[in-house]
Formats: structure tokens, sequence, C-alpha cells
């Protein structure tokens, strides 16, 4: 078995993530990258729902 002779990544920023083999990092961070930053994609959806929904109750409290 062959073993590198650092066995943490220093720029992974968690000690979790530092101790994780480099081929697992790679495909672990392009699968869960975002289109936004800081937004998960189902997130934007219930932001457009929540601001429809605020929307059309303030518009009837005022009708």
């Amino acid at each position: 078995m062959r073993r590198a002779l650092v066995l943490t990544d220093e720029a992974a920023r968690h000690p979790f993530l530092a101790s994780l083999p480099a081929h697992v990092r790679v495909a672990d961070a392009a699968a869960a990258k975002p289109r936004w930053p800081g937004l998960a994609p189902g997130m934007m959806r219930d932001v457009a729902a929540t601001y429809c929904a605020a929307f059309v109750a303030v518009s009837l409290f005022i009708a």
C-alpha cells in the first residue's frame, strides 16, 4: 500500500476534510457545488414561493 508523506491537506479548511484522500475531496466538491454561492438548488424555489405568498398576503390586506 502506497502512502503519501503528508497525510493531511492544509488547504482543505476543515480537519475532517483534510484527512480525506485527494480523489474523494475533488469528486465531492464538484458534486455539491451550488449554482449561486450560498444558495442550494432548491432554495431559490422556496425563496420565490415565499416572496409570492407574502406579496399576495400584503395585497389582500391592503385591498
